[in-house]
Order: structure tokens, then C-alpha cells, then sequence
């Protein structure tokens, strides 16, 4: 019976998820795995050596090589051939800073902010109607409120302006938000954000208000990781994501922590 395949960690969802030439041919798209990104992401854009990739996706020197070596022949295939390159699916799981890495984990920082952190920050919040609005991406206003002392000082509504997904995370960067309280939110949202440095409290439902009063008293209960069910509709980097029909979910071969 061969061996069940292991999940990949990775450290995050690729922001941009489709690369397509801007003079279209008729080459077929290039799909390239999110492990398989995730390997040239270490090796050529941070420097990593092999052996350092292996231990932080959590798997063996052996199967990093094989990944890399086919990310790199496809990668090339996509660029001779002028073909569309396309990311997702795979065996993988989001890291949600467990450790085993052997760096300082930008998950852990984030999320285990002490009290001194949380009593001064700016949080926003998806809103409609005193409700959290559960979808990220099509919210039309942001409801901000600043905490000094672990108490709410100030409170206001902004507009989104109709941003899409990485415009909005560039507008709450500019509103100097901390954190971000919301319903459902896509892999590709949720990678906008974190590299805005900005905290993410997903699959919150009710009031707005008392949301922001659990995260500044430490006992609101929310989801780290992209929420698909919040908005199945949308392919803002749920869909397929390998290991079992959706996100992991197999119980096969993932091991703990693969959800």
C-alpha cells in the first residue's frame, strides 16, 4: 500500500494567483501548485537552501528537490511558450505559526499580542447595520474604532469606495488599522493583509460593537485561516486547495493541523 502523501506548509497564500502575457496566444495555462510556489518562493526569492525549505514545509530534502525541480520546468514552460500561468490546488495547509520552522513566525507575533498591544490599537471592523458584514470583499463601509487603556475612544464609519480585494487592504494600511474584524475572507485577502501587517479576526458574526469589546478583553473566539463557507461563490483563493476536497480535509496522509 504506497504511503499517504504529506501536507506542505506554507507560509501563506500567493497574493496574485493568475499570470497571463499580454499578447495572448494559444498556449495552454500552466498550473503550478501552491507547494510548488511556495518552493521557489524560499529558494529564489528568500535565498533558503534546500535543506532550510525542507524544515519549513515540513518535509523531506528529497521531496523539496522534487518540487522545486518541476516548479522551475514549469515555470520556464510557461515563459518560452508565452502560455497563462495559474496557481492553486495542491497538498498543502496554511501554517498557523505552530513553529518547526525555525524562524520567528510573523503568525505567532500576530497573533499573540499582549494586553499592552491591545489596550491602544485601531480596529476595523466589515459593517452593516451594527451587524459584522460577512464578506470582506464586497463590504461598502468599515466601521473604525480606536481603544486607548483597552477601552473604545472613538468610533467612525469609513467607506470602501468600492475597492476590490487588495485595494482594500491598502486603504485599511492608510487608515493605520491593527486589526481586522470580519466574516468570510479569501487566501488572497487574507495574504494582502498580513504582509500589511495587519491582525485578522475571520468567520465573526453579531454585533460589531461586541466583537471589539472580546478582542480588546482577549476572549473573542475567531478563525485565523481563510473561511470558504462564508462565500462559497467567490474564488478569491478558497477553492480547491488539495488534500482532501477542500482546504485539507482529509483525513488521510495530512496529519494534525490539517483542517
Amino acid at each position: 500500500m504506497p504511503r499517504p502523501r504529506k501536507c506542505r506548509r506554507v507560509c501563506g497564500l500567493p497574493a496574485v494567483s493568475e499570470f497571463a502575457p499580454s499578447q495572448p496566444g494559444r498556449a495552454a495555462p500552466v498550473e503550478l501548485l501552491v507547494e510548488e510556489f511556495e518552493a521557489l518562493r524560499l529558494i529564489d526569492h528568500q535565498g533558503l537552501s534546500q535543506q532550510q525549505c525542507s524544515r519549513m514545509m515540513g518535509v523531506s530534502r528529497a521531496t523539496v528537490q522534487q518540487i522545486y525541480d518541476r516548479a522551475r520546468r514549469l515555470l520556464a514552460k510557461a515563459l518560452v511558450e508565452g502560455a497563462p500561468l495559474v496557481i492553486g490546488g495542491g497538498d498543502y495547509r496554511v501554517c498557523q505559526g505552530e513553529g518547526g520552522c525555525g524562524r520567528i513566525c510573523p503568525r505567532q507575533v500576530r497573533h499573540s499580542l499582549g494586553k499592552k498591544e491591545r489596550d491602544n490599537m485601531i480596529i476595523a471592523v466589515t459593517y452593516e447595520n451594527g451587524e459584522v458584514f460577512q464578506h470582506f470583499g464586497h463590504t461598502s463601509e468599515f466601521k473604525l474604532y480606536r481603544a486607548e487603556g483597552g477601552k473604545v475612544v472613538e468610533s467612525r464609519l469609513e467607506s470602501s469606495g468600492g475597492s476590490g480585494h487588495g485595494a482594500l487592504a491598502g486603504l485599511l494600511r492608510q487608515l493605520g488599522v491593527d486589526a481586522l474584524i470580519c466574516g468570510g475572507i479569501g487566501g488572497g485577502a487574507m495574504q494582502a493583509l498580513a504582509q500589511a501587517g495587519i491582525e485578522v479576526c475571520a468567520g465573526v458574526r453579531g454585533s460589531a460593537d461586541r466583537a471589539v469589546e472580546q478582542l480588546l478583553a482577549g476572549t473573542l473566539s475567531f478563525e485565523s485561516q481563510p473561511n470558504c463557507d462564508h462565500h462559497g461563490h467567490h474564488q478569491d483563493g478558497c477553492g480547491d486547495h488539495g488534500c482532501g476536497e477542500r482546504g485539507c480535509h482529509s483525513d488521510e496522509g495530512c496529519g494534525e493541523g490539517c483542517h
